[in-house]
């Protein structure tokens, strides 16, 4: 079987920035709107079978009087909470975890079943690249059509996926707030983490290293200096996967979707276009 797990709070935010504000009575629901249809989609015209969704939280805020896009956002986490039930999808709420740490530990965990072919994380955020493994467990960008698999990461930045987290704390990652260590880029960072594995493993003294690397001597003094601070940015850049999940790539089987609670959802929505769309529905 294929597994698809999908980053819920990202989906949302694409959804709601990628398509036109709507409001359906005193709420605005074209976050959720377009969520229910990109899910729709993924299970019939994408033909998913197993597909689990993580959020952050599902929990709405309450609504200042004149609300920025990002409050209009978060007052939607319930509805999209209603998309994921009334299509009869898994969900994981994460409460005091991410739910980029939820879908890293569901992914590591099905990778190691024996009736899991695959395991498809839908997300463009590239932490999630660290996860990737082979062909097996792979990142796709639904957006573009784009899958990232192990060869691909190799070939973007010269090492295997889980030395990214390394990469990254040398390099730097503005997304993440991690600041780099001066002088560090991309094809050294590559070269020397190729030769040496991770943080610790790289000799203080430029002298020691046995790779040809452009300023070795800069970037050995400059990594002295902050070696310690670049572990710490490692460290934060992983991804657990080790949360108390208790779900098998079984459990995610898609039935079909409930009837009524998906008429009930469209009418909070204003838009019932999804009801013709669904090509399973639970019991039938």
């Amino acid at each position: 079987m294929k597994v698809h797990l999908v980053d819920g709070t990202y989906e949302l935010f694409r959804c709601f920035h990628g398509a036109p504000q709507a409001q359906h009575g005193e709420h605005e629901v074209g976050g959720a709107r377009g969520l229910l249809a990109t899910l729709v989609k993924l299970l019939t015209t994408e033909g998913a079978t197993h597909v689990g969704v993580a959020f952050d939280s599902v929990v709405a805020p309450t609504l200042p009087r004149h609300p920025s896009a990002e409050d209009l956002l978060a007052s939607q986490t319930p509805l999209a909470a209603q998309c994921c039930r009334a299509l009869g999808l898994v969900m994981w709420p994460s409460g005091r975890y991410q739910a980029d740490e939820v879908v890293a530990t569901a992914a590591a965990r099905m990778a190691e079943e024996p009736t899991v072919e695959q395991v498809v994380i839908c997300a463009t955020d590239n932490d999630f690249n660290q996860l990737v493994r082979g062909d097996r467990v792979v990142v796709y960008d639904r957006a573009r059509q784009v899958v990232t698999d192990e060869a691909t990461v190799r070939a973007r930045f010269g090492v295997a996926p889980d030395q990214l987290p390394d990469v990254h704390a040398l390099v730097g990652d503005r997304s993440d707030g991690l600041p780099g260590v001066p002088g560090w880029g991309v094809r050294s960072t590559a070269v020397v983490l190729a030769r040496y594995g991770t943080i610790e493993a790289i000799p203080d003294d430029a002298s020691q290293w046995d790779v040809d690397v452009r300023g070795a001597a800069r970037l050995a003094t400059a990594l002295a200096e902050r070696r310690q601070e670049a572990v710490w940015c490692r460290d934060l850049a992983r991804l657990r996967t080790d949360l108390p999940l208790r779900v098998s790539a079984d459990d995610l089987e898609w039935r079909g979707a409930e009837r009524p609670a998906m008429e009930a959802l469209c009418a909070t929505l204003g838009d019932d276009a999804a009801l013709a769309r669904v090509t399973r529905w639970a019991g039938t």
